[in-house]
């Protein structure tokens, strides 16, 4: 899942699991699958002060990563599939799609509206310290992902 393993989970860590959401490749997607992984988070346990953080960069991430695809592999895939993953202190997010191409970010250009959604994905994963990457499929597409760590539990002590 991530770089390192956390020794031994406890009883207020969120419910492990992994979970597809498969939808078209079209802009009413990006919406819906946001939608559907917050859900998701929620319904493992992920609600409060705790995770407040986690949910909301992982939900920019799924944002960034859904629009990309829909807006730049729908022609080559007409399906995006979304994974989540919760395992060992941390939480995968990817995004499959059917396109061989392998985006690269783009560095901050004031004249360009666009192009930067990647660099921001990179960006918010490595500020929680979180690792992400681009890899091959083996049915010729590609897939994105951000493992992001799970956040210790708060004490209790002011």
């Amino acid at each position: 899942m991530g770089p390192a393993r956390r020794a031994g989970r406890t009883a207020a860590d969120p419910a492990e699991g992994v979970w597809r959401f498969p939808v078209p490749a079209s802009a009413s997607s990006v919406p819906r699958t946001r939608h559907a992984v917050r859900d998701r988070l929620l319904a493992q346990g992920m609600a409060g002060v705790r995770y407040q953080e986690l949910v909301d960069d992982l939900l920019l991430i799924v944002s960034e990563l859904v629009s990309n695809a829909v807006t730049h592999a729908a022609e080559l895939s007409p399906e995006v599939t979304t994974e989540l993953a919760v395992c060992d202190g941390w939480v995968r997010v990817s995004v499959e799609d059917g396109d061989p191409y392998r985006p690269k970010a783009l560095e901050s250009d004031a004249g360009r509206t666009g192009g930067r959604g990647l660099l921001l994905v990179k960006s918010v994963t490595l500020q929680a310290g979180g690792v992400c990457d681009v890899e091959r499929t083996g049915e010729g597409g590609k897939v994105i992902w951000a493992s992001l760590p799970i956040p210790p539990e708060l004490d209790d002590c002011p």
